[in-house]
């Protein structure tokens, strides 16, 4: 039932998002837009190459840090797949706790986790991507303040600030709270310990890069007129990311780019909707195909490895 409900909320997303957009895009010449495409120089496209490479290598990286926290060895190359294979999966599909989770119960069951310790390595890994985003959400604040006039422009500077030093604190209280090992979170049967110190100093450097790095794919597509920045770029990238993943629609469509179009007015809608073009093949395309792959493989070796199936 959970999952149709979140199904229903993410095509109304993306319908909503869509309908937005096109109110957005009125007049929108589609020359003009294979004209943006061709001019992406070749440079930028192997930065944006790069920058994905440098995005699902940090992703790997989640799921490594989990198992570190919950003590339990995992071939690397396995983890690796695995978290690779999840968040390409998940990303597309939408509702990504709950996919994510079921992607993750099918690997790792199969290496002997239980069902405990993959429902702790899920929320870790959730937590880990909020915990770069709180992070890198209050440093954008602090060294880019005006961000927030490009969405409420009747909030002074002086909230952006505040907002930025608040976010900050929070990441400093959880760091606090793993220094002096308070106790664990418990709801029901459930136990959420603090990750030791090592674990969360890799959490504050893993998702941080993630983020940048995907944000960095839409910056090196955009062009150099009108473009704001880097940080700018990247706390717009964070609003909508966010915005996406909160909306539940499969591969944020339509929220991404009623996003970013809404956030950079002083550029063209139609190079800022190539550049999105150009983060959908990257990073969500490209990676579920080959994540597919991934999957029927390793459903082929679970059949071959028990012949009663």
């Amino acid at each position: 039932m959970k999952n149709k409900i979140w199904a229903v909320i993410g095509l109304a997303a993306v319908i909503f998002s869509i309908w937005l957009l096109s109110k957005e895009l009125r007049g929108l010449s589609f020359a003009e837009f294979g004209d943006t495409i061709a001019a992406i120089s070749g440079l930028d496209w192997m930065l944006a190459i790069c920058a994905t490479f440098a995005a699902y290598l940090a992703l790997a990286w989640y799921d490594h840090l989990a198992l570190m926290h919950l003590k339990r060895s995992v071939p690397w190359r396995f983890i690796t797949v695995c978290s690779f294979t999840t968040y390409a999966l998940s990303h597309n599909i939408g509702a990504s706790v709950i996919s994510g989770a079921v992607v993750r119960y099918r690997a790792y069951s199969s290496r002997g986790l239980t069902t405990s310790e993959i429902g702790v390595l899920v929320a870790f890994c959730s937590f880990t991507f909020a915990l770069g985003t709180i992070l890198l959400a209050g440093i954008v604040l602090l060294l880019e303040p005006s961000l927030t006039e490009r969405f409420v422009d009747v909030l002074p500077v002086t909230a952006s600030t505040t907002t930025g030093a608040i976010l900050l604190g929070l990441v400093a209280v959880y760091v606090a709270g793993s220094w002096f090992g308070l106790r664990p979170l418990r709801i029901g049967s459930f136990e959420l310990l603090y990750p030791r110190l090592p674990v969360v100093w890799r959490q504050l450097l893993v998702a941080p890069v993630e983020l940048a790095a995907a944000a960095a794919i839409i910056y090196f597509a955009l062009p150099a007129e009108g473009n704001p920045g880097y940080l700018i770029i990247l706390g717009i990238f964070l609003v909508s990311f966010s915005a996406a993943l909160i909306s539940h629609a499969p591969g944020g469509m339509g929220v991404l780019e009623l996003v970013f179009i809404t956030g950079l007015p002083e550029m063209d809608p139609v190079a800022v909707l190539a550049a999105l073009v150009v983060f959908r093949l990257l990073y969500l395309i490209i990676p579920l195909i080959l994540a597919l792959g991934v999957v029927i493989g390793f459903e082929r070796y679970q059949l071959a490895a028990d012949p009663r199936k």
